[in-house]
């Protein structure tokens, strides 16, 4: 009787599985977090303020980084979690 266990082991005893690297999760999640810190940096270089004003004569002015950086971080837990799952 033979019974079939799976693919030979290596000289070393593991098993090599060989995946290309275009279908690693963690390569696209670590380029979509790098993409996504590359926007909050182009934004607070190159983005404008948000100016507020209330009936008081009172304004105030926060830089649009500040906004986009809090999603981003958001984001970057989403992506993580996905990615990197294991």
């Amino acid at each position: 009787m033979t019974v079939l266990q799976g693919p030979p082991a290596t000289a070393t005893g593991e098993n090599q599985v060989s995946v290309s690297w275009w279908r690693l999760s963690e390569i696209w999640g670590t380029l979509a977090i790098v993409v996504m810190w590359l926007a909050v940096l182009f934004d607070v270089v190159y983005g404008g303020d948000m100016h507020f004003n209330d009936s008081a004569n009172g304004s105030s002015t926060v830089p649009s980084g500040v906004v986009v950086a809090i999603c981003a971080a958001f984001a970057t837990a989403s992506v993580a979690k996905r990615a990197y799952r294991r």
